[in-house]
């Protein structure tokens, strides 16, 4: 069983649901889909929302392992994606010497606000943490109390890890950030991060086309 966990964030639940639909429609193989949602983690989840939080996800995410009882693999993915690929490519990618693997983005973004005048944040390894495969037995260091009480940084940056090389890494295609990364034709998961097409102002932003189609096949019966 492939286990994802998304980021909900509900402002965009239908990002969510979309996102969700894309995996099951290609997937080769059974696939477990969890939402980290807040209203599901009272007790577990009391951070206070942060100034440059732009999402109810930006830190949850981290609770990921410990949702897995620090056991076997998960996926986690931020929730403003399109997935055009079998996510078994990316779930036979696990290698047992990291304890997390991602795309690793040398991204620097130029604008200060980004989706719902939400803060553009910049740091180093940013959407690092948009794409994780976690190897959740390699993770236990993100109790839910630590997960409480890190700095962003801390947590965004893996410094709860022991080293760098304990990150590995995932080819680009799984994490194409859209708008920033120069357009390729085999992309198998857009990343929406600037803004995706369910917001007005990005409703023609580039994909959009591909996104609004796996809507409306989301969405129809008969």
């Amino acid at each position: 069983m492939i286990r994802v966990f998304i980021g909900y964030d509900s402002r965009e639940s239908v990002a969510m649901h979309v996102l969700s639909h894309s995996i099951h429609k290609r997937a080769s193989q059974p696939v477990s889909i969890t939402p980290i949602m807040l209203s599901q983690l009272q007790g577990v989840f009391n951070r206070e929302k942060h100034p440059l939080q732009s999402t109810e996800f930006s830190f949850s995410r981290f609770l990921t392992p410990y949702l897995c009882d620090y056991q076997g693999w998960a996926i986690f993915m931020d929730c403003d994606m399109l997935v055009e690929d079998d996510i078994n490519e990316l779930w036979e990618m696990r290698d047992e010497r990291f304890a997390v693997q991602v795309v690793k983005h040398n991204h620097v973004p130029e604008e200060d606000r980004k989706f719902l005048n939400q803060p553009q944040t910049k740091y180093e390894k940013k959407n690092w943490s948009s794409v994780i495969l976690f190897n959740n037995a390699k993770c236990q260091a993100l109790t839910p109390d630590y997960v409480n009480t890190a700095s962003g940084l801390e947590l965004h940056q893996f410094k709860w890890l022991k080293s760098d090389d304990d990150i590995g890494e995932i080819p680009e295609r799984w994490n194409h950030l859209v708008d920033y990364n120069p357009p390729i034709d085999n992309a198998a998961n857009l990343h929406f991060t600037k803004g995706g097409p369910y917001f007005e102002e990005y409703r023609d932003c580039p994909y959009a086309d591909l996104w609004r189609a796996e809507l409306a096949d989301m969405t129809s019966a008969g």
